[in-house]
């Protein structure tokens, strides 16, 4: 007897992520649709594997006729501490199912649950994107993010500021301050500096000086670093990802006169007109945790949280948490902020890296 033909199925395969032209394929896939982020491209994941000494997988859902309707780019993160997670993505705040129809979300949902089984990870993670159907936990209410479009001018910008953030941005350009924008090696050892005080002072690991570098080399001219300074001594850094028409300030570092020199405030706004004036359109703040510092800064210039929905399932008991603003950690985070620096330096890429 004959099998029926099922012109709807859909057929899962592992990209080789060694293959440029698969590869290309799947980055073109991903050039044409507005709902992709940095973090779906094989670019991010395989970054993510070689500067925290990872694993990447990328899933791709075909047609009958063998053209891509899905894509699925996942990490395998692992840590003695925290166990095994699979995560799409890694070190993102996005990343998740993109796929154009239903059946192709539920082919990639299974073969992701399928790794995560095979590999024995206790919790299976997608940031964003295309959600699971059914025996996943959706949680939608713990973090926002914060995206607009960019005035057409400075002044502009400016006047869309509310009137006391307004204010503390023109301090900020009043101060003297420089802005600097590049990729080098000096930029990048001044960058991980200013971000490794940051953390410290936040009570957390800093994340492996590899994994900045490895997203750097792997994006070329799609990511930066922008620094501000205050007579030649650097105050503020961030590395900036750009993809379609967005600037996304990533990763950021500030000494501990930042706040006295508004240099963050100084060093957004002047990236915000540089990204300007090189084409892109939207400025995307990022994520930031409900309730949180970092969540009421960036409404103060202006901008609107939307939420962000997460689909989390475990194999048995809870997911893992790695969240630091968990109260289970508080007591830890405290004892983190006491650490020489030089010492939080050391033995914190080798937390960090199991963070994912």
């Amino acid at each position: 007897m004959n099998m029926l033909f099922d012109p709807g199925a859909c057929i899962v395969e592992q990209v080789d992520l060694c293959h440029a032209g698969q590869v290309r394929e799947v980055d073109d896939w991903l050039a044409g649709r507005a709902d992709a982020t940095p973090f779906h491209r094989p670019a991010w994941i395989s970054a993510v594997a070689k500067g925290t000494r990872q694993r990447a997988l990328m899933l791709v859902s075909r047609d009958v006729k063998g053209a891509i309707n899905g894509v699925l780019p996942l990490n395998i993160i692992h840590s003695r501490l925290f166990g095994r997670a699979l995560v799409s993505s890694g070190f993102a705040v996005g990343g998740g199912i993109l796929a154009d129809h239903r059946r192709a979300i539920d082919a990639l949902t299974d073969a992701c649950w399928a790794i995560a089984q095979r590999e024995h990870c206790g919790t299976v993670e997608l940031r964003g994107g295309e959600l699971p159907a059914q025996g996943w936990t959706i949680r939608d209410q713990a973090y926002l993010n914060f995206a607009k479009p960019m005035a057409a001018d400075d002044e502009a910008q400016l006047a869309a500021v509310p009137k006391r953030h307004r204010a503390e941005i023109r301090k900020g350009l009043a101060n003297g301050l420089t802005f600097t924008r590049g990729d080098d090696a000096a930029l990048r050892a001044v960058h991980y500096d200013l971000y490794a005080r940051s953390v410290h002072r936040l009570g957390t690991p800093v994340f492996p000086r590899a994994l900045f570098d490895a997203v750097m080399d792997a994006f070329g001219a799609q990511a930066d670093i922008a620094i501000a300074s205050k007579d030649g001594v650097p105050v503020s850094s961030v590395i900036s990802l750009y993809h379609g028409d967005a600037v996304m300030p990533y990763w950021h570092g500030a000494d501990i006169a930042s706040r006295q020199l508004r240099s963050n405030e100084y060093l957004y706004f002047m990236l915000m007109g540089d990204a300007r004036a090189r084409g892109y359109r939207v400025f995307d703040f990022g994520r930031s945790k409900v309730g949180t510092g970092p969540a009421a800064w960036k409404k103060s210039w202006g901008f609107e949280g939307d939420p962000l929905s997460y689909a989390v399932r475990a194999a048995k008991g809870e997911a893992r948490d790695v969240n630091p603003l968990s109260p289970k950690y508080q007591r830890k985070v405290e004892m983190w902020k006491k650490l020489p620096l030089p010492v939080a330096n050391l033995i914190g890429p080798m937390l960090a890296r199991g963070l994912g």
